[in-house]
């Protein structure tokens, strides 16, 4: 096939998925695959936020804590009526991480993002780079796949082409073409999803700008080719684990278990689909508040909360599990103890000079204007790979590789150190051969991001 005829095909195929989300769910009946809509049973499954569940749930709030959440209601709506007075600026930060009342959470996150700012500032920008998107975007294809498995078990996103699914599509296009340097990213449908929730499509579009571009967040480095903060951050967890919990990081050693195996979701999506959604929203609410010291202590702090547990699994895809599976259906704290806990480690991290882990440097930062269009080559958009690896794409896979040796030369220490305890026999020494290969490099846990 010629040039010419990929370039229509692929403009035909963007084409045919756009006007399936135009058209939405009412208009496609008969035309939904059965595959595409998950099954789910009586309401009396869903909780509180619209996830449903396998299990019939617990009785709902008592009355006590109803009267609790309704005077704290009434605390936060005089917060918000005077947003920018002293008294207000004296309180946020305790209220904050006291939990943000869930039908206020649109409102506070709104605030603290400074969305209609933003928004204010760029009118009409979102209409224009979704019809942008239309005529353009190639990563629409990719977009439209990850929007059919992004929270399906959620009441907003359970059927195809709901009005959710259709919004998610659309801001996730329409970011697409705003930011030409990300493009769209697998993970940031979960971002998008999670601002969904709350918001209407263009609010949910400027915080996604604002979560990637503002400083305080500055997500734009883990998107981008070669993930250079997703590795920052990687190397900062590491100093945590091995000046406050050694034993924790031989144990990881020993089992060849490097972070980027488990922890992937902590840095990508703050945490989403990785701790109980209620805990995930108040880790979200001082993460807006604070900034992104608040994800390296959240990570330190899962682990230190279930330090014991892990230490017993003895079985690198055990411990995977338990951090990844378990601890997502079920965390084993309150929420409230679990954020107690939380400012407890910022304290702990701050007075050891490890809570930050620094200003982003210029390669995390965004280079080209944002919003403005750039036309995409044309291997993009016939949607071609290219065929070797770009200068940047072999230096993040020669970072994750370096990791993967270092964790097996430590392993490896730590069994000589082990080896000459039993025995006595002071002559062991290290193998020279290399213990990791590029081809054990374990790419499905990292490239398909």
């Amino acid at each position: 096939m010629n040039e010419e005829a990929l370039l229509a095909r692929a403009s035909e195929e963007r084409e045919r998925i756009f006007q399936r989300y135009e058209r939405g769910r009412e208009n496609l009946i008969g035309q939904i695959d059965p595959w595409e809509d998950p099954e789910f049973e009586d309401y009396h499954k869903t909780d509180r936020y619209g996830f449903i569940h396998d299990e019939r749930l617990p009785q709902k709030t008592g009355p006590q804590k109803v009267n609790i959440e309704v005077e704290r209601e009434k605390k936060w709506v005089k917060m918000l009526t005077h947003w920018d007075s002293p008294a207000t600026k004296e309180k946020l930060h305790r209220r904050i991480y006291k939990g943000i009342p869930n039908s206020l959470r649109i409102k506070v996150w709104c605030k603290l993002m400074d969305v209609n700012k933003i928004k204010s500032a760029n009118p009409g920008k979102f209409q224009e780079m979704l019809k942008l998107a239309k005529l353009w975007s190639t990563d629409v294809r990719q977009i439209d796949s990850d929007v059919n498995r992004q929270f399906r078990e959620h009441q907003f996103y359970r059927e195809r082409y709901s009005e959710k699914q259709c919004s998610l599509f659309n801001v996730l296009c329409a970011y697409s073409m705003y930011n030409s340097e990300v493009g769209y990213c697998q993970g940031m449908s979960g971002l998008a999803g999670v601002l969904l929730m709350y918001m209407d499509e263009e609010d949910a579009f400027w915080a996604l700008a604002v979560l990637l571009s503002d400083k305080k967040y500055a997500m734009h480095g883990l998107y981008i080719e070669g993930f250079p903060k997703l590795t920052r951050f990687l190397e900062h967890h590491d100093k945590i684990l091995t000046k406050f919990m050694p034993k924790l990081k031989h144990h990881f050693d020993k089992f060849g278990l490097d972070a980027i195996l488990y922890s992937l979701k902590w840095f990508f999506v703050c945490f989403v689909e990785r701790v109980p959604f209620s805990l995930c929203l108040r880790v979200w609410d001082i993460y807006l508040l604070d900034g992104e010291r608040v994800v390296t202590a959240m990570a330190y702090t899962i682990l230190k909360l279930h330090k014991k547990a892990i230490m017993k699994l003895n079985d690198m895809d055990l411990i995977v599990n338990y951090i990844q599976v378990k601890l997502h259906k079920d965390f084993g704290f309150e929420d409230d103890m679990v954020i107690y806990h939380l400012e407890r480690s910022m304290e702990e991290l701050k007075r050891a000079k490890l809570d930050y882990p620094g200003p982003p440097p210029p390669n995390e930062l965004p280079k080209r204007q944002l919003g403005l269009f750039v036309e995409p080559d044309k291997k993009s958009k016939i949607g071609q790979r290219a065929e070797n690896f770009s200068e940047t794409e072999k230096q993040a896979r020669a970072t994750v590789i370096l990791r993967r040796e270092k964790a097996a030369i430590e392993l490896q220490e730590l069994r000589v150190s082990q080896s000459d305890t039993v025995s006595g026999n002071l002559e062991a020494s290290l193998p020279t051969s290399r213990t990791t290969s590029d081809e054990s490099l374990g790419s499905d846990h990292f490239t398909h991001l």
